[in-house]
C-alpha cells in the first residue's frame, strides 16, 4: 500500500474533517512573542483603565491564571490576588497583525477558513489530503503558528465544527485533540450541560429544572419535551448531546473588499517561465475564491518583494471586470514584466483581485470578439469548481501549473499560497 492510499484511510468518504484552532491566551501571548524578555513566564494580564485600577481583566497569561487571575475579575481584586500582575491596555492594532498572520498560515493549507473572532477560526481539511493526515495538518499548523509567531494554540479535530470546537478545549495550552461521534458517549455524556459548547449558564438552569443534569441526560431526553421548552433551539440541543451538526466551514462570512494570495518562494526566481508558473497558480486560486463569493473583479493587484524584503504594488484597472484565471495571469504577468522586468530576482510575488462587485448585478459589457466565447469560458469555470470542491484543487490542473522547475514548490511542497488578505479581516495594502 502506497503512502497516498493509507492517508485516504484517514479521511472519510462521505463526511468532513474539520479543524478548529484556538490561540491559547492570545492578547497575551501576543505581548510574550513581542517582548519576551519582559514579558515571557510572567504573571500578565490585558485590562482596561489601570492607572485608576478599575475595569476588568480581558484575558490573563496561564502563570497569571495559576495565581488565581480570571477573566472578567476587576483589576483591583486580580491585583490581590496576585501583586506581581502585570497589567497591560489592549493594543488591537497588534493584535490584529498576529490574527492575520495566523490566518494567513491556517490558509495554507485549505481555502475553506471561517474567522469567528480574533483569535479563533475554523477549517474544513477534507480536500487538503495532498498535505497528510488530518493529525500531521494539525500538528504542522501548530507547529508553524508556534515557529513563525511564537504563539501558543490548541487545535480540535473532529467530523463537524461543535465537535472540533470541543476538542480544542480539551488540551490547553498548546494541545491537539481528537473528538469522533463515536467518542461523544464516553467523553461527553458524563459531564454537565454546561460543558457543551452553546450552552450557557441560564439554560443550564433551565436544564436542571427538567431534571437534565448532564449531557447524556440531554441526548436521551426527547424531543418533544425540549422543543416544548426551547422552541426550535431545543431541536438544536437534541442534535449538540449526540454530536451531530451539520453546519459547514463558511469562509465568506462578508463580502471582501479584496480577495488576494501571496507565496515566498523556496529560492529567488528570475526566469521568465517560472515568475508566470506562479503568477498562474496564483490567478487560479484567488479567481476560485472569487468565483466562490459569486464576484467579479475591476482590478488586479500584484505584489513583487525582492531578497532584501523592499516590496512593491502595481495594479491594472480592467476596461471589463472579470472572473477568468486566465485574463488574471495575463495582466498580472504583463504588470511584472513592465514595473520589474524579467532578470531581476523575486522572491516573493502575490496577486489580488479588487474593485469587486456581485456578478448577478454587474453589467458586463461584451464586445464581438468576446460575446460568444462568454458564456463557454463560464460553463468551463463552473464545471471545473465543481469536480475540484468535490475532488480536491489538484483534480484538475492547467499546463502551465505543473512542471519541474522550483516555481512547482507553490503546489508539490505545500505552499501554493498564502491569504495576502483574509476576506473578512482585511490586511492594509503594502506599501509601494
Amino acid at each position: 500500500m502506497n503512502a497516498g492510499s493509507s492517508r485516504d484511510d484517514h479521511y472519510p468518504r462521505n463526511g468532513r474533517v474539520i479543524l478548529h484552532i484556538d490561540m491559547n491566551a492570545f492578547y497575551c501571548s501576543v505581548h510574550e512573542a513581542v517582548e519576551p524578555d519582559k514579558y515571557k513566564g510572567k504573571a500578565l494580564a490585558v485590562g482596561g483603565n489601570i492607572e485608576l485600577r478599575k475595569g476588568i481583566i480581558v484575558t490573563s497569561s496561564y502563570a497569571a491564571r495559576a495565581k488565581g487571575v480570571k477573566t472578567g475579575m476587576h483589576i483591583r481584586q486580580a491585583l490581590k490576588s496576585c501583586p506581581e500582575l502585570i497589567v497591560l491596555q489592549p493594543d488591537f492594532d497588534l493584535y490584529r497583525q498576529f490574527s492575520r498572520r495566523f490566518m494567513q498560515i491556517a490558509y495554507n493549507y485549505s481555502p475553506l477558513v471561517e474567522a469567528m473572532s480574533i483569535d479563533e477560526c475554523y477549517m474544513d481539511i477534507t480536500g487538503s489530503k495532498q498535505f497528510g493526515t488530518p493529525l500531521e495538518i494539525a500538528s504542522l499548523i501548530q507547529r508553524r503558528i508556534l515557529e513563525e509567531l511564537h504563539l501558543p494554540c490548541s487545535i480540535g479535530v473532529a467530523p463537524n465544527k461543535l465537535l472540533a470546537k470541543m476538542a480544542s478545549d480539551m488540551k490547553k495550552p498548546n494541545g491537539i485533540s481528537v473528538l469522533r461521534k463515536r467518542d461523544v458517549q464516553t467523553l461527553l455524556w458524563g459531564k454537565p450541560c454546561s460543558h457543551m459548547f452553546g450552552i450557557g449558564t441560564r439554560t443550564g438552569d433551565r436544564l436542571r429544572k427538567l431534571n437534565i443534569h448532564t449531557i447524556g441526560d440531554l441526548a436521551s431526553t426527547d424531543e418533544s419535551v425540549l422543543t416544548k421548552n426551547f422552541g426550535v433551539y431545543g431541536t438544536w440541543l437534541k442534535l449538540a448531546a449526540n454530536g451531530i451538526d451539520d453546519s459547514p466551514v463558511n469562509p465568506e462570512r462578508e463580502q471582501s473588499k479584496s480577495i488576494g494570495h501571496t507565496t515566498t518562494l523556496p529560492k529567488n526566481l528570475t526566469e521568465a517561465a517560472d515568475i508566470s508558473r506562479v503568477f498562474l497558480n496564483l490567478s487560479d486560486q484567488v479567481a476560485r475564491r472569487m468565483r466562490r463569493q459569486k464576484l467579479i473583479a475591476g482590478t488586479i493587484q500584484i505584489t513583487i518583494r525582492d531578497p532584501d524584503m523592499k516590496t512593491i504594488t502595481r495594479s491594472y484597472t480592467l476596461p471589463r471586470p472579470t472572473e477568468n484565471a486566465d485574463e488574471i495571469h495575463r495582466v498580472s504577468v504583463r504588470l511584472f514584466n513592465e514595473h520589474w522586468g524579467v532578470g531581476k530576482p523575486v522572491r516573493l510575488l502575490g496577486v489580488t483581485l479588487q474593485s469587486l462587485q456581485p456578478k448577478q448585478s454587474a453589467a458586463i459589457q461584451l464586445d464581438l470578439f468576446d460575446y460568444e466565447q462568454h458564456p463557454k469560458k463560464e460553463q468551463l469555470n463552473v464545471a471545473m469548481d465543481r469536480i475540484r470542491d468535490k475532488y480536491g484543487e489538484d483534480a484538475i490542473l492547467t499546463a502551465g501549473m505543473v512542471g519541474t522547475d522550483p516555481s512547482t514548490w507553490i503546489r508539490n511542497h505545500k505552499r501554493r499560497g498564502t491569504s495576502l488578505q483574509m476576506d473578512h479581516l482585511r490586511e492594509r495594502g503594502l506599501d509601494d
